[in-house]
């Protein structure tokens, strides 16, 4: 009796062992940096003009986004909604953007726009689809 008991006990302390969770993790882009603000870049574009991109957000995940095509005139767009933050705390996406990549990664004071797959833009252009944080 005294062993089937024992044995139970030990059953039920590794049980909740395995299925403790974890901590969150700590050092996520989400927690550790500041990253409201304001953010400024010229975006390459299929043109070769450039797209001048300033980005706002705020504590509350709400962004406002303005864009104007440098080659064009009077190209200027302004977008306001919500953002997302991914499971790791370190990638966000722009809600209500269809056509046009909505995923940054974020960084220290800066925020690298990704591929419409969510991926780094890799090659030649690399450092061009990187908003600096001016506020």
């Amino acid at each position: 009796m005294r062993l089937t008991l024992f044995c139970l006990v030990l059953l039920l302390i590794f049980s909740a062992i395995i299925n403790a969770e974890k901590p969150p993790d700590m050092h996520t882009s989400r927690i550790s940096l500041d990253w409201q603000g304001t953010y400024l870049g010229i975006l390459p574009t299929a043109g070769g003009g450039g797209m001048e991109t300033k980005i706002t957000l705020s504590e509350d995940c709400s962004y406002t986004m303005q864009t104007k095509y440098l080659d064009k005139e009077d190209s200027v767009s302004a977008r306001k909604g919500k953002f997302v933050w991914d499971e790791k705390g370190s990638k966000i996406t722009l809600q209500n953007i269809i056509s046009s990549p909505s995923q940054y990664l974020v960084g220290e004071n800066m925020l690298i726009q990704l591929d419409m797959d969510g991926n780094r833009i890799t090659g030649e252009l690399e450092e061009h689809y990187i908003l600096r944080k001016i506020e």
